[in-house]
């Protein structure tokens, strides 16, 4: 009976497992196309910042041979990286590393403090501060921003490194992504760190921290890459090469008459490369984070 059984059921395997097949195929081929259309852009940017002619690159954006460079040269690259002169973008490359090491790190100590103390802190009005803090994030930055520039050129700190750093420092978002995290931590770990006698700073820093990496991650990379794509506010609080971050020195270099586009590449390829080191530093963590919200949801 069983052979019966067996023999019915087998040739009904086949085709669902040739469909599954099938379709598995199907979805490798789309995502694969997907994937081709988004990497192609950067891919050609690469490719053209290899270039030493500037008007082939644009003969060549045509047709497929801007995917392509026969004689590759780096010298594109030593013109934009000096530090002074026309095309200044080591400096404005160093401007935008020193604002963004000093933005991320700052951001996730201060903004982890804040959300730390909201969750397990003695504060009175604890959901009339987080209702607040909630409601200060859907107020656009550019609503702010008028009044923003107004202070900061009366208290004269326009034209600086902490002018494109202390104002985006906290964040409610940011605030409010710590907070989540370490209210979903057992209470457990807190009282018995109280049990042995240690401080509210000792068990955020030796506790509640190591076990956030997740919301570090995330909260760094979000962070980071705000920070690397300010144009509008640098545009208003910057009036010389001194601070000014590398994206509104490309803009401008861009905005000239005159361009020379193989230059123009490469130095958008140095301001690539940063923010895709930030994020290929802390992926791990970040999509353990999204994977963790997915399984607890």
């Amino acid at each position: 009976m069983s052979d019966i059984a067996l023999s019915i059921s087998r040739p009904n395997e086949k085709p669902v497992r040739s469909a599954a097949g099938a379709l598995h195929t199907i979805q490798t081929v789309c995502i694969l196309i997907v994937a081709l259309v988004i990497v192609s852009p950067l891919f050609l940017l690469v490719v053209a910042s290899l270039k030493d002619d500037r008007f082939q690159i644009l003969a060549d954006m045509g047709s497929f041979r801007a995917f392509w460079v026969s004689n590759p040269t780096l010298n594109n690259f030593k013109e934009v990286g000096h530090f002074s002169g026309e095309l200044a973008f080591g400096r404005y490359l160093f401007n935008s590393l020193l604002i963004l090491s000093i933005t991320v790190c700052s951001g996730v100590i201060v903004n982890s403090m804040a959300g730390f103390v909201l969750a397990w802190g003695s504060v009175k009005g604890r959901a009339t501060i987080l209702s607040i803090v909630i409601a200060l994030y859907v107020i656009p930055q550019e609503s702010i921003i008028m009044p923003l520039v107004i202070m900061v050129s009366r208290a004269g700190m326009t034209d600086t490194f902490a002018v494109q750093i202390v104002p985006w420092i906290a964040s409610p978002l940011y605030i409010f992504l710590f907070y989540q995290f370490f209210a979903q931590l057992p209470k457990e770990l807190l009282e018995a760190a109280q049990m042995d006698g240690a401080s509210i700073f000792r068990i955020y820093r030796s506790i509640f921290m190591p076990l956030s990496l997740p919301a570090v991650a995330t909260v760094s990379i979000l962070t980071g890459i705000e920070t690397w794509n300010q144009y509008l506010w640098p545009i208003l609080v910057t009036q010389t090469d001194y601070a000014r971050p590398i994206a509104v020195a490309i803009a401008t270099f861009f905005g000239q008459d005159s361009i020379y586009w193989d230059r123009a590449m490469a130095a958008s390829v140095l301001m690539m490369i940063p923010i895709l080191g930030l994020y290929l530093a802390f992926q791990r963590w970040f999509v353990s984070s999204f994977v963790g919200s997915a399984v607890k949801g």
